[in-house]
């Protein structure tokens, strides 16, 4: 966290929204995988009970952690852009 976070409450709770997100993100793409890597092997074991039900868990979990991570991301990404003065392509 940086000088101006440690003094800034918005900029403090903008920097733990961001670790969250990286959180979020990282362990919903790793359950993608996982459940992708899951789906091959079953594609080419067969496909056990126990399995369909680990991917169909891994891709639910996933889903619910990524989705609200990827929009909380690009609504930090724009805030910080805002700070900095910058405008997006339409100048909006």
């Amino acid at each position: 966290m940086s000088a101006d976070a440690a003094d800034d409450p918005v900029l403090a709770h903008r920097a733990r929204l961001a670790a969250y997100v990286r959180f979020a993100k990282r362990t919903g793409y790793g359950l993608f995988a996982y459940a992708m890597i899951a789906f091959v092997c079953g594609a080419i074991l067969g496909f056990a009970n126990w399995l369909i039900t680990t991917i169909v868990l891994a891709m639910a979990v996933g889903s619910v952690l990524l989705a609200p991570a990827i929009v909380f991301g690009y609504g930090i990404r724009a805030a910080e852009r805002e700070e900095r003065g910058e405008t997006r392509h339409g100048g909006y």
